[in-house]
């Protein structure tokens, strides 16, 4: 029996295996019965001088653990070769069944010792266990030596039997709590490919332990074109069906964050990862359920998979979230959901409408403070109801809320929808007496261009009903906020809608001294020189004023 006790060298263990292989060809050799399964195990045999030649012919050989157990490894399989080769020579074994099995575990054992040889080669983990002395007495030593045992680590997932990747991963597990970085520096693409294989092995725990580890490496976000390219996805959908429940929390987070690709997220579509994904949301714990949420919302961010998405329910599932969600996170992606799939697509805006998607939209945004994606989905459903059945359902206080209270991407979603419903007189007297007009007037103060140009658009839009003109005239920040428009700097996109605004103000005395204090004549003449429309109006009007100003004074 060969001795197991490790007190022998690297060398003496390659010794040992390089003798054991004539013995164990010249017994296989022998054998009379199993000829089809003897001669696979012969032409496995006949490989391994050549593998353990290519092993200890590396300049680091005697320097690996790996190295020593891995000719552990093969001499015991030769030993096994030599006792199952005399068993089936003595005609001494408990059935042909049985001892075509144990023929069958010896073949697959010398496969795996072949390959693991190999591995051993290719994964580089051999070239950075030992340092040379010059490079030792470095700073850079740890650093090198840290990289050295990790790559000895990550070639574990590959080599040897599952109790061995068992311990590899929970050691794996350990170094990337508390030193991820180095993991990550240096993790190559076999080390993914071995991990991605281990997320289907038949043991729970190990998947289990494997999608944690890829849970961790896809939120780096270093390496998700990897991981997806070495297949990580079909068995990641298959664990969020049917994994235990760590391990469908895991690969829940893991596709949310390798959704964010428009490529991925077809991908995933393309492998069924829809239908699991909707059933997470619908029975998964507060994280899964958000996971989930926040990847269906990645994947109806691509236009080409609304229709399938909404095939499957998800329009249902989404305003279910928004109603009852656990966690506000997964409201807020329910609500980015409905926000994509109504953007561009009537059958789907009507499908929501349908749905009762409005009601539980304005009941989300009654929050102490509404998101923008919420308001964005009601942007796009506004246009496919009546002004009536809108008002009823209480949207104007919803939208005045949001712009004293909503974040600026908020704000400028509901001025957005203002501008969408106030074609008609009432409307637009309804918008006013909400209280609309000082909080768009206020919005033309922001930093974002796109932010001022929708407000802008939004006052001009309600200043053709005369009440609302006269609110505007009212506000002390109007005609300055409105002038400060007039920019003629090509990123400014709301000089139209000023103009447009200014145009209905200046019919008033003071309005018309406020606009030239503030310098409106030198920006029109820019403006007027732009072919603006309007500009040219005014400017006249306001030159006229100027002039009996100067008149009146003389």
């Amino acid at each position: 029996m060969v001795d197991n006790s490790g007190n022998l060298s690297v060398e003496e263990w390659l010794s040992r295996a390089q003798e054991f292989v004539p013995v164990a060809l010249e017994k296989a050799r022998e054998v009379k019965g199993f000829p089809g399964r003897w001669r696979m195990i012969i032409s496995k045999l006949e490989q391994i001088p050549n593998r353990l030649s290519d092993l200890s012919s590396h300049p680091f050989f005697s320097k690996n653990a790996l190295c020593k157990e891995q000719l552990q490894t093969v001499s015991k399989t030769l030993n096994e070769a030599v006792e199952l080769a005399e068993k089936c020579m003595k005609e001494k074994y408990e059935g042909k069944l049985r001892m075509q099995s144990d023929l069958d575990a010896l073949s697959g054992r010398l496969d795996l010792n072949l390959r693991d040889c190999g591995l051993l080669i290719k994964s580089g983990v051999l070239g950075e266990v030992t340092l040379p002395s010059s490079v030792a007495s470095t700073s850079a030593a740890p650093e090198v030596a840290v990289h050295g045992n990790l790559r000895e680590l990550l070639a574990r997932l590959q080599i040897g039997h599952l109790e061995a990747k068992h311990k590899a991963l929970d050691n794996l597990l350990e170094v990337m709590k508390e030193d991820e970085k180095n993991v990550l520096a240096v993790l190559g693409r076999s080390n993914i490919a071995a991990l991605v294989q281990l997320l289907t092995a038949t043991s729970p725990r190990m998947r289990e332990k494997t999608v944690t580890v890829i849970c961790s490496l896809a939120e780096s976000g270093s390496c998700e074109n990897w991981l997806v390219s070495e297949g990580v996805l079909p068995p990641l959908i298959r664990l969020v069906e049917s994994g235990t429940t760590v391990s469908k929390e895991k690969a829940t987070i893991s596709l949310q964050r390798l959704s964010m690709t428009a490529e991925t997220a077809r991908s995933i579509v393309g492998h069924g990862g829809i239908r699991p994904l909707i059933e997470i949301c619908q029975t998964g714990d507060s994280v899964s359920q958000a996971a989930a949420a926040c990847t269906l919302k990645n994947i109806s961010a691509v236009p080409e998979v609304r229709q399938a998405l909404a095939e499957e329910g998800i329009i249902k599932v989404m305003m279910n979230l928004l109603d009852c969600g656990i966690l506000l996170g997964s409201k807020e992606y329910a609500a980015e959901c409905l926000q994509n799939l109504t953007s561009g697509n009537d059958d789907l805006r009507r499908s929501v409408v349908s749905e009762g998607g409005i009601r539980s939209l304005l009941a989300y945004l009654d929050g102490p403070l509404p998101q923008e994606s919420a308001v964005g989905a009601l942007r796009n459903l506004v246009g496919s109801v009546s002004t009536d059945i809108l008002i009823s359902l209480g949207l104007l206080p919803r939208l005045v809320h949001v712009l004293k209270s909503g974040s600026l991407g908020a704000q400028q979603a509901a001025a957005s929808a203002v501008c969408r419903i106030c074609a008609s007189t009432e409307m637009k007297r309804l918008l006013g007496e909400a209280g609309c007009i000082p909080l768009l007037i206020k919005m033309l103060e922001a930093k974002a261009n796109g932010v001022k140009e929708v407000a802008a658009q939004a006052i001009a839009s309600l200043m053709s009903f005369a009440h609302n003109c006269r609110e505007v005239k009212r506000d002390d920040k109007s005609v300055p906020n409105l002038v400060q428009l007039l920019d003629p700097a090509p990123q400014n996109t709301a000089k139209k809608y000023a103009v447009a605004c200014l145009s209905l103000l200046s019919s008033s005395k003071k309005c018309k001294k406020l606009m030239i204090s503030y310098g409106a004549i030198g920006y029109l003449k820019k403006l007027n020189e732009m072919d603006i429309p309007g500009a040219k109006k005014l400017l006249e009007r306001l030159e006229r004023g100027k002039l009996r100003s100067l008149f009146s004074r003389k």
